[in-house]
């Protein structure tokens, strides 16, 4: 079995570096590690444990340029997003550092005594990372398990490993145990598959597609272990026609464009009202024309590469020669895996382009009736990840948001996540919820404790 992989740039093909890949032995002794490790962890006092968070925050933030110029190196993304991806590790690692003091219990009225409850961290926690987001999601994963009083297993991506492995070092300079956040590269049929099926593993969080996901899922049952999945999507971008259609236009190929397409929140199916679908093309028209494909280091580049040839070949796999491109950007020729932004109209709803998740440069746009076709197109998905809508009409808003089955929704806005608040889908796009008060929940048991006081 191949023990190293070889990393290469996505913009120019070039390898950067060798990484080693771990085996299931030492994934078993990584694990033996980390069961002793998280004992102390958890017995940490409160605030040593959130003091701890925070300087692991400070040094992430004194790294930023380092972890962003990485992430362009190994992802392809481009010096804009890497920067604002390195910032996130370091508001969410901050933001959950508050909740080891604030992680408490209830006290429940009972008879014959008093009544408490606790929140008891799960033990080892296996959080496994895709190469889409290699540092965000990541930092998503082991912040607030960490803060909760687990250890942490991470697997990156096999593509993109550099961001997390240099996270582990930062961790280490800012205090905490070596063996308390360790980061494990390796193949996912490896590493990946040990986390699910060692015992002494309590936990599993994976971002990847609906059909590993699956799998994952199956696997944990078997011990009923617990799992948080977060997985494709395939999201709409619904236009009413009292919409502010410039605003709508001009915003639309960010939230399809953005990271290349290589984003499970795309809002990859743009619905318009038909009264206003010639308007809204001829609007979006030049903005994706005009859309900047280019060297991922120049801070003008909007949009850079795709991860690696085997997945440009699957995207292009959905822009056959004769399929109707309404229209499309420009990308760059030569080495790199660039793809270049691509509008399909008119689609059937029954397209593959429509239905599938591409993950790539590449939007659907189809024209709806009234509100409820509307609603009717936007939720015939096995997906329900995010999703956006444009009115001017707040009670339409509410409605359509309250009726599309979408964890994530935003109202004249493309955003999906805040650290602040929840995240997760709906349907096939995952169990559980990452980020905001919620993801503590999901690394945490409840432990209930009654003390009779009548005897």
């Amino acid at each position: 079995m191949t023990r190293s992989i070889d990393l290469l740039d996505p913009s120019t093909e070039v390898v950067i570096e060798t990484v080693p890949l771990i085996s299931v032995e030492e994934t078993d002794a990584a694990v033996n590690r980390a069961v002793s490790a998280q004992r102390d962890w958890a017995e940490l006092a409160p605030a040593d444990r959130a003091r701890l968070l925070r300087r692991f925050a400070a040094a992430v933030d004194g790294d930023l340029e380092n972890l962003a110029r990485l992430e362009v190196r190994n992802a392809g993304h481009t010096i804009s997003n890497a920067r604002w991806e390195a910032g996130n590790v370091r508001d969410v690692l901050n933001y959950f550092s508050a909740a080891p003091e604030r992680l408490s219990g209830r006290q429940i009225p009972v008879a014959g005594g008093v009544d408490l409850t606790f929140k008891e961290p799960i033990g080892v926690v296996g959080v496994i990372v895709p190469w889409n987001f290699p540092m965000p999601i990541a930092g998503w994963g082991f912040a607030p398990a960490l803060a909760a009083g687990n250890a942490v297993l991470l697997k990156p991506a096999e593509l993109t490993p550099l961001t997390a492995l240099r996270l582990a070092e930062l961790a280490l300079e800012a205090g905490l145990s070596e063996y308390v956040f360790q980061v494990l590269p390796g193949a996912g049929p490896v590493v990946g598959t040990r986390f699910v099926t060692h015992p002494q593993v309590r936990k599993v969080v994976f971002t990847g597609s609906t059909r590993v996901g699956k799998e994952i899922l199956r696997g944990c049952a078997e011990q009923i272990k617990r799992v948080t999945l977060e997985l494709g999507g395939k999201n709409a971008n619904i236009v009413f026609a009292d919409a502010d259609l410039e605003q709508a236009a001009a915003s639309a190929p960010g939230a399809v464009f953005d990271n290349s397409g290589q984003d499970c929140c795309a809002r990859s199916r743009i619905l318009v009202q038909r009264t206003v679908y010639d308007r809204f093309m001829a609007l979006l028209e030049p903005v994706v024309r005009g859309w900047r494909v280019g060297d991922p280091w120049d801070p003008a580049s909007e949009m850079g590469p795709l991860i690696s040839a085997a997945h440009r070949a699957k995207v292009a796999s959905y822009v056959p020669e004769g399929a109707p491109v309404a229209f499309r950007g420009s990308a760059p020729e030569g080495p790199g895996f660039w793809f270049p932004p691509t509008v399909l109209a008119p689609v059937p709803l029954d397209a593959p382009a429509f239905r599938e998740e591409i993950f790539g440069p590449v939007v659907t746009v189809v024209p709806f009736q009234d509100e409820a076709d509307a609603v009717r197109i936007a939720n015939d998905t096995a997906y329900g990840l995010s999703g956006s809508l444009w009115t001017r009409d707040i009670g339409r808003a509410l409605r359509v948001a309250r009726a599309v089955e979408s964890g994530n929704l935003s109202v004249n806005s493309h955003s999906s996540v805040r650290y602040s608040t929840p995240f997760g889908g709906f349907k096939q796009s995952g169990l559980g919820r990452e980020l905001g008060p919620d993801a503590l929940d999901a690394f945490t048991e409840v432990k209930n404790v009654f003390i009779a006081t009548d005897i």
